[in-house]
């Protein structure tokens, strides 16, 4: 039988729950102002280095809540099969470079875009981001669908049926859809947050750490 909602996902449930309290308790204490980011004037005139330990605790707005509970829920899986220790190990192997390295990258690329990357938003996308990199490599595809952009051309001439031409999905698509909205919510910021979550996922499985902590 088919494990539903949070069944044997105790720590991603705690991560999905956690992060809409925090996003909640935010708003209504109107305290949104002190989660996100911005490298001028937080970091370089006021030097309020406390943000860099405290940025991926909520989201400041219900978009990129909704986006991100989404992604957590579908990526619970990795939990089942993982179990939920290896699961709390790998969260907190990658928090510290989740959480350092966007608002380094974001202070080193400032000055080389001109000061158009400057921001970067609350939440923990980076972690999202390095968990669905596990989702990517470890969850094989179930079944394939294509949606047709216009219609079937007409048999050839040894009589074998043409395929419409069309896009391709799989069972996994709307899991990407919905962190590639996460991702562009407050671009580039958001993207920035989102591609260092995905590689420090990808270094993770590719340091040795998943085949020592296997079994």
């Amino acid at each position: 039988m088919l494990a539903s909602g949070f069944t044997s996902a105790g720590v991603t449930q705690s991560l999905f729950f956690g992060i809409i309290a925090s996003s909640i308790l935010i708003s209504i204490t109107d305290t949104k102002y002190l989660f996100y980011i911005q490298v001028v004037p937080h970091l370089w005139r006021y030097k309020q280095l406390w943000r860099l330990l405290t940025w991926q605790t909520c989201y400041t707005n219900s978009t990129e809540l909704f986006f991100a509970t989404m992604t957590i829920y579908h990526v619970r899986i990795i939990e089942r099969l993982w179990g939920s220790r290896k699961l709390a190990s790998f969260l907190l192997s990658i928090l510290p470079p989740t959480l350092l390295l966007p608002p380094i990258l974001t202070t080193i690329l400032r000055p080389l875009s001109f000061n158009a990357i400057n921001h970067l938003p609350a939440g923990p996308t980076p972690l999202i981001f390095a968990l669905l990199a596990q989702y990517h490599a470890a969850i094989p595809t179930v079944y394939k669908y294509r949606i047709a952009t216009s219609d079937a051309p007409s048999a050839s001439s040894s009589g074998s049926a043409r395929e419409a031409p069309g896009v391709v999905f799989s069972d996994k698509s709307l899991v990407y859809l919905l962190a590639g909205q996460l991702a562009l919510s407050s671009f580039p910021g958001s993207a920035l947050a989102a591609g260092v979550g995905w590689l420090v996922g990808v270094a993770w499985r590719g340091s040795g750490v998943l085949r020592f902590g296997a079994g």
